[in-house]
């Protein structure tokens, strides 16, 4: 009797190699960070760094690029629904490369923030696909596990950016120092468009398309294992996406528009964006900006030592979160990140312009308490949520309007820090104590946990019908069921609606 669906070697290595597109974006939006810690960056561009310009400057770097980000995210549904999700994910990393070169080549400021609006944009479509894509190959008893991959590879990421900074501090030719590590953003585009021929395509895209031979074939494929000779676990889940896309392509709800005013999907909509902008309220991005009296290079071992643990942790957010649920992860992550925001803030308050070093060391500790946190229970849960929570025929739009809650809050608070820490210090902090906790009550009481459901069956959680339920099945409907499904040979008889009855 088949227990549901198993990722296989090939399911897990489809999934990591997918994850190159995670590595892309973790590794893009921290480099910057090492960049401006260079010493030869603003020189280059005659730019005052400490000046008022010098500000503006960094502001516009942060700032067209999560703009950018956000144009990806609304825009991705269009790809990704029209070319499927393989054919989306080449043409983003061509985009990549080409802003990548952009970058690296600047002569003129003007010339990298196009770049970096560019790089954006294809940053956005690419945090938006993968996890999607990923989602839909995974099992939903390990869909945690592998779509945990892809914040737990952004992390690795992040850490590779802060030691390619780290590095290039010591070069001695200006000319190369920061241009290397901007080329080096082309690397991970790169390896995943080559290898990408040998992605299978998402077996739900397929099936919602009409081709459900081709998603039964990589269902069997993703699935296949050596308890299971006769594929069952595959058909069954080939079985429910395919009564599920019928029941639902009826509803004709294709444009954002059409999505908010249905009031299931709506729901979804918002949870998605609410759950991305909670991430981002915890500080993360802003604490990055902490002064505690560190100069040289020790800023950049701080940063690529903060991120190399990150990953550490986000690797454990994803094992456990098949065990634990989203939703009670998420919820001690924000709560865990406030309390070590307070202390950060009363740090900085004491200390940021010199002063005890024992103080300094308190502080570097509690940065590293907060990423411990962030890490291990919210970058990958974040994702997992969001990725999980939409019907496949609105997967791609659903997901890329969640995400760019997390661009749009990014631009919000990278934009007001360094003019916040400037005119008011510490007190800034407070932003990212008081709001997330009251948002943290909100999401417990309010949103559904999503552990261990096949995503056609998350539906009911948010008051959609569902075709057929797998996971209440009696053990004597999920026997007659499993034994229709080892007799039939063809796909008709997989698909034919006398396999599956309504009461089953």
């Amino acid at each position: 009797m088949a227990v549901g669906a198993r990722a296989n070697a090939y399911n897990f290595a489809v999934t990591f190699f997918a994850a190159f597109g995670s590595f892309t974006y973790g590794y893009n939006s921290a480099i910057m960070g090492s960049v401006i810690g260079l010493p030869s960056f603003f020189p280059y561009f005659n730019i005052d760094e400490s000046s008022s310009k010098g500000s503006s400057i960094t502001g516009a770097i942060n700032g067209v690029y999560y703009g950018g980000g956000a144009l990806g995210c609304w825009t991705i549904a269009y790809l990704a629904d029209y070319f499927g999700r393989r054919r989306c994910i080449q043409i983003i990393c061509v985009g990549c490369i080409i802003s990548a070169a952009l970058q690296a080549g600047s002569v003129h400021i003007a010339m990298l923030l196009v770049g970096r609006l560019l790089n954006g944009f294809c940053i956005g479509l690419i945090n938006s696909i993968i996890p999607t894509y990923q989602s839909e190959i995974a099992p939903a008893a390990q869909r945690g596990r592998l779509v945990g991959s892809h914040g737990f590879i952004i992390c690795i990421g992040y850490a590779m950016a802060g030691w390619a900074g780290y590095g290039s501090y010591f070069e001695t030719n200006p000319a190369i120092q920061w241009r290397l590590v901007l080329a080096l953003q082309a690397v991970a585009p790169l390896l995943l468009l080559i290898g990408s021929p040998w992605l299978p395509e998402s077996p739900r895209w397929l099936i919602s398309r009409g081709h459900d031979a081709e998603g039964l074939r990589i269902l069997e494929r993703l699935h296949a294992r050596p308890d299971d000779p006769y594929h069952i676990a595959a058909r069954e889940e080939f079985m429910q996406i395919h009564k599920q896309v019928e029941l639902e392509r009826d509803q004709k709800v294709r444009n954002l528009i059409q999505l908010l005013i249905h009031p299931t999907y709506r729901r979804r909509m918002l949870y998605g964006f609410f759950f991305q902008c909670l991430a981002q309220m915890t500080g993360v991005l802003v604490l990055l900006y902490t002064n505690l009296g560190l100069h040289g290079a020790a800023p950049l071992v701080l940063y690529a030592c903060f991120n190399t643990w990150a990953s550490f942790c986000n690797w454990v957010n994803s094992m456990i979160l098949d065990r634990f649920g989203r939703i009670r992860i998420m919820a001690i992550g924000v709560i865990g990140c406030a309390v070590c925001v307070t202390i950060e803030a009363a740090m900085v308050a004491r200390y940021a312009n010199g002063g005890s070093k024992a103080g300094n060391a308190i502080g570097v500790l509690f940065i590293y308490l907060f990423v411990t946190f962030y890490g291990g229970c919210v970058d990958v849960s974040m994702y997992v949520y969001c990725s999980e929570i939409f019907p496949t025929l609105i997967r791609a739009q659903g997901v890329g309007f969640s995400i760019s809650g997390l661009f749009v809050s990014a631009l919000l608070f990278t934009e007001l820090a360094p003019t916040a820490f400037n005119n008011i210090g510490w007190i800034y902090y407070l932003v990212f104590i008081f709001p997330p906790l009251f948002a943290v009550g909100f999401f417990i009481k309010y949103f559904p946990e999503t552990k261990g459901l096949a995503l056609e069956e998350v539906g009911a959680k948010f008051g959609d019908e569902v075709a057929l339920d797998l996971t209440h099945l009696t053990e004597k409907e999920r026997e007659d069921l499993d034994r229709k499904l080892a007799d039939i040979t063809t796909l008709t008889e997989v698909n034919h609606p006398a396999i599956v009855q309504q009461d089953a």
